[in-house]
């Protein structure tokens, strides 16, 4: 009776998490380039009875044991990278990635950081830059005279500047791409770092190599599916609620034990 009072704990434990990371992915689910996350459990330790194989007679074994489980853990909160909808805006700074790829940005350290949310702005010095400020890299400046700004679907940013009528080029966006995308780590404003779990990023050229084309005007929305959130939602309260019965009934068992002592 003990052990399955702390067996439930785990249950409700693990439950209490799925229901934090299902949240997350409600409360973001109109964040620009987001990505949800799945909760990844794996059952505990098994207290070993009698062990499947055991000879119960001469002649005779266990064909099953006793194993009795000591209830149930996290094993990842895992990142899905699927690709989000694409949402038209009109807006000539808001760049989608269609297909693998990041964007990069310089961090205020001077790190690194990746991100699929391409809502870009200019800076005072012209800059692109990520809603925060962080200038993309490599750095693309915009002139103060520029006009009818344009990004190819292979990263090149061209316009036209003052009075003329041919479009100058004026640098080019390119995407970071990884070996295990979920290996990156989440640092919040829709940002990533890599880890060794990620692998060095390889830089390319939209459109080539597997890397995903940029679709100026787009941007890339959440991949949060609303309904399938909810039915998860009911799923572990659910869950949680019957872990919690467990313990409830655990402990009548253990009132009707004293009671008879």
């Amino acid at each position: 009776m003990i052990r399955s009072l702390w067996t439930a704990t785990t249950g409700m434990g693990a439950q209490n998490l799925n229901m934090d990371v299902i949240a997350n992915n409600l409360a973001n689910v109109g964040t620009t380039g987001f990505k949800k996350s799945r909760a990844d459990f794996q059952d505990l330790l098994y207290q070993a009875i009698k062990v499947p194989g055991s000879p119960t007679s001469e002649d005779t074994k266990s064909p099953t044991g006793i194993q009795v489980g000591l209830g149930v853990r996290t094993a990842a909160v895992q990142k899905i990278f699927s690709q989000g909808e694409l949402i038209q805006t009109g807006n000539d700074l808001d760049v989608a990635i269609e297909g693998e790829g990041f964007f990069q940005v310089v961090l205020p350290n001077g790190n690194t950081g990746y991100t699929r949310a391409g809502a870009l702005k200019r800076d005072g010095d012209g800059r692109l830059t990520t809603s925060d400020g962080y200038p993309l890299d490599p750095e693309i400046v915009i002139p103060d005279n520029a006009r009818q700004i344009t990004i190819s679907e292979t990263g090149i940013v061209s316009a036209l500047l003052g009075d003329d009528t041919t479009a100058t080029q004026l640098g080019n966006i390119d995407l970071a791409t990884f070996t295990n995308n979920s290996g990156l780590l989440a640092i919040g404003q829709n940002l990533f770092r890599e880890t060794d779990a990620s692998g060095t990023a390889t830089v390319g050229t939209p459109g080539s190599d597997g890397v995903g084309i940029l679709l100026q005007t787009y941007l890339e929305s959440s991949n949060v599916n609303m309904v399938e959130e909810m039915a998860n939602m009911i799923t572990v309260q659910r869950a949680f609620e019957i872990n919690s019965k467990s313990v409830t009934t655990s402990d009548e068992m253990m009132r009707t034990t004293v009671n008879m002592v």
